[in-house]
């Protein structure tokens, strides 16, 4: 598979090395507004590819784009510290303006793979200024989100994180629902699983794992500047769901005509994945707790979205 990069800052090459040393793509092509950096990025990837496959990884304008199967948008704004993911939305829809269409000139038939935040929002500025079907354009939404819950849930277990099955749903961000009501492990739910291995799910740790998931970010971002490993996992598990065909379930963000009454809004619910990009989109059932919150998250991510389409 070929895959498109546009943006090489710290989630994009991150990404790239990710899809190189895991062998999820043949060949990528980073594409950047500063091309000494896209450069030596593609580069620097491109000489540890000997230790893992024998894929190609160049830099290139949006020309270079043509072939690509899956185009994974990760330029705009950087998340500063103290800013929310919300506060960047003007600046990356003026972004989005400009690098869209040339995306959609180049590789028409690709898959786009949306990372830009707020990424909910952008997954609908992209489907608008694409004019993709919606099974073409893929937000990360929460499959880091879900990453975290499973990680944090696995440590406190002492089970493997791939073992859990839990999931984070709506807003990539401050109103995220973490589901705990539907989580399980070897098909035992979470609070029975985590009785029988003695390690009850108290309120004290429901609230320390919310808070470690709801809030990483801003923790990572205030020790180091910025969050890309995690994310550059994600992105490459998306990727080789849609390259292998998979049909894998991944908590990604995709556009749904209708949902809890709220109608034309992107959000993360669990999502099956293949080579068209979305084949389904599945709605678990949640506990009322969970249902309002979702709830609330849909309205507020539709709220945003309107303002931002308003704005192209």
């Amino acid at each position: 598979m070929k895959v498109g990069i546009v943006g090489a800052g710290s989630v994009g090459a991150a990404t790239a090395f990710a899809l190189i040393m895991r062998g999820v793509a043949r060949k990528i092509t980073l594409v950047d507004i500063d091309a000494k950096k896209s450069y030596a990025e593609a580069t620097d990837i491109a000489h540890a590819a000997p230790f893992a496959y024998a894929n190609k990884v160049k830099s290139g304008d949006f020309e270079d784009l043509c072939g690509c199967e899956v185009v994974i948008i990760t330029a705009g704004a950087n998340q500063k510290k103290g800013e929310t993911r919300t506060d960047l939305l003007e600046r990356n829809v003026k972004i989005f303006a400009n690098i869209i269409p040339k995306v959609v000139e180049n590789a028409p038939t690709s898959t786009l793979v949306i990372a830009t935040n707020p990424v909910d929002i952008m997954t609908e500025v992209t489907l608008k200024l694409s004019g993709f079907p919606v099974t073409r354009v893929i937000g990360s939404g929460t499959i880091l989100d879900t990453a975290r819950f499973r990680t944090d849930l696995g440590y406190h277990l002492g089970v493997s994180p791939k073992s859990i099955h839990a999931n984070v749903l709506g807003e990539h961000g401050d109103s995220e629902v973490l589901c705990w009501s539907n989580g399980d492990g070897g098909t035992i739910p979470l609070h029975e699983l985590a009785l029988d291995l003695n390690k009850p799910l108290t309120d004290e740790v429901k609230k320390r794992i919310d808070d470690d998931v709801r809030n990483a970010a801003y923790k990572i971002i205030d020790g180091k500047g910025a969050t890309f490993y995690g994310i550059a996992g994600g992105l490459c598990r998306i990727c080789q769901a849609i390259t292998t065909n998979e049909y894998a379930i991944l908590t990604v963000s995709t556009h749904h005509k209708e949902i809890l009454g709220i109608k034309d809004v992107s959000v993360s619910m669990p999502t099956i994945i293949g080579k068209r990009g979305v084949h389904n989109v599945l709605y678990p059932k949640l506990d009322e707790k969970e249902t309002s919150a979702l709830k609330k998250s849909v309205e507020k991510m539709k709220q945003l979205s309107e303002t931002a389409l308003a704005m192209i």
